[in-house]
C-alpha cells in the first residue's frame, strides 16, 4: 500500500507548504462535489420535501436541517492511473447557542457540528488532506480498515496539516473523530463526523438521512447537561423533519455521546427495519427501540403509513428532555 501514496508520509506539512501542494483551501472544497453521486441504482422514485426555510429567531450558530441530508462525496481526482477521492477537513473554533441561556465554544470540523458526512464507495482510494486551525493539537481518526500509518492517532499542532489515505472498506456507517488526549473532552467539544462507505452494489432508493446523537458537558464536571441530534438541542423538536407519507427512510444512526455508558433511540407509532453498524444488506430484526454505546451506529429503515408529527428521542427520558428529542412531520404525498 504505501507505494500507492502520492504524498510523503514522512512529515506535517504547515500552511505555507500547502499552498505549494494547491491545497490552502482545505476545508471549503469537498462539499462543492455534493453532485458526484455513484449509486448503481436509480433514485428518481425517491421523493424528499424540499428543506424548510431557516428560522431567523432560531439563529444559534449550526443548520441541523442542512446536515441532516447533506453527503460529501468529495473531489473524485485521476493520478497515476487509480481515481482518488478527496476530501478537505479544517479543524477550528466556533461558538454556538446551545439554548437562550448557554453559550458553548466548540472544536468542531468544518464549522459544524458533527462534521460533514464523508461518503466513498468500497474500494475507493480516499485521501483526506487535514489542516489544524483549531488552537489545540487535534487528529482524524477513521473507524474502519486501513494501515496503522494512517489510524490518527499521533496529534497535528496547530497550523500544520497532514494527509489520510486508505481504501475505503469494509462497506458500512463508519466514523472519524480527533484521537488527541484526553479523547472524551475533544470528542465532547465537537470533533466527530460519519464516514459512509457504500457497498459495491448500492442499496435501493430511499429518502437518506443522518442522526448524530451528541452531548455537552457545559461545566466540564464529567457530566452532559444538555443533549442533541446534529448538534443543537431540542432543534427538530422545534423544528420537525418533513418526510413523505409511505416514502422509505434510510436513517444513518450514530452515537457519540461521550460520558454516558449507553442510550437508546425509540421512534413513535412505528417500527424499523435494523442493518447493524450498516455491515448487511439484509435487516437483523425489527424494532421500535435500540440500543447503542458511544460510537456505535446502524442503518434503520421504515416508513411512515399515516400522517402526522411522529416523536423520536432516546428512552432515558432525563437525555431526550435536555435536548435530544425531534419529530418527523409525515406529509401526505399529492
Amino acid at each position: 500500500m504505501p507505494n500507492k501514496f502520492f504524498l510523503s508520509k514522512s512529515k506535517i506539512w504547515n500552511r505555507r507548504q500547502l499552498l505549494q501542494w494547491g491545497l490552502a483551501g482545505v476545508g471549503t472544497a469537498g462539499a462543492a462535489a455534493v453532485g458526484l453521486h455513484f449509486a448503481s441504482r436509480s433514485h428518481s422514485a425517491v421523493r424528499v420535501p424540499p428543506i424548510p426555510p431557516s428560522d431567523p429567531s432560531d439563529d444559534r450558530g449550526l443548520q441541523p436541517m442542512t446536515v441532516l441530508r447533506n453527503f460529501d462525496y468529495g473531489t473524485l481526482k485521476r493520478e497515476n492511473g487509480r481515481n482518488i477521492r478527496e476530501f478537505r477537513i479544517t479543524a477550528q473554533n466556533t461558538t454556538i447557542q446551545l439554548n437562550r441561556a448557554v453559550v458553548f465554544n466548540t472544536w468542531n470540523f468544518n464549522n459544524r457540528i458533527p462534521g460533514p458526512t464523508l461518503r466513498a464507495k468500497q474500494g475507493d482510494f480516499v485521501r483526506v488532506v487535514f489542516l489544524n486551525q483549531g488552537g489545540h493539537s487535534h487528529s482524524m481518526h477513521f473507524h474502519g480498515i486501513h494501515p496503522t500509518e494512517e489510524d490518527g492517532v499521533r496529534p497535528i499542532r496547530h497550523g500544520a496539516a497532514t494527509v489520510y489515505e486508505f481504501e475505503a472498506k469494509p462497506y458500512g456507517i463508519h466514523l472519524y473523530h480527533c484521537h488527541a488526549e484526553p479523547v472524551t473532552r475533544h470528542i465532547g467539544k465537537g470533533l466527530y463526523g460519519m464516514f459512509i462507505i457504500d457497498p459495491p452494489q448500492g442499496r435501493p432508493p430511499a429518502d437518506e438521512m443522518i442522526l448524530v446523537m451528541g452531548g455537552f458537558d457545559v461545566d466540564e464536571d464529567k457530566h452532559n447537561e444538555l443533549y442533541a441530534f446534529n448538534g443543537l438541542p431540542d432543534y427538530y423538536h422545534m423544528h420537525p423533519i418533513p418526510v413523505y407519507q409511505n416514502q422509505l427512510i434510510r436513517l444513518y444512526l450514530l452515537n457519540m455521546i461521550e460520558l454516558d455508558p449507553a442510550v437508546t433511540f425509540h421512534i413513535h407509532a412505528n417500527f424499523f427495519k435494523v442493518y447493524p453498524t450498516g455491515m448487511t444488506l439484509n435487516p437483523s430484526h425489527e424494532s421500535d427501540v435500540i440500543t447503542m454505546g458511544t460510537a456505535e451506529r446502524h442503518i434503520l429503515e421504515f416508513a411512515y403509513p399515516y400522517t402526522g408529527k411522529y416523536m423520536f428521542h432516546p428512552h432515558q427520558d432525563a437525555i431526550a428532555e435536555a435536548g435530544c428529542m425531534g419529530y418527523f412531520d409525515v406529509i401526505g404525498q399529492a
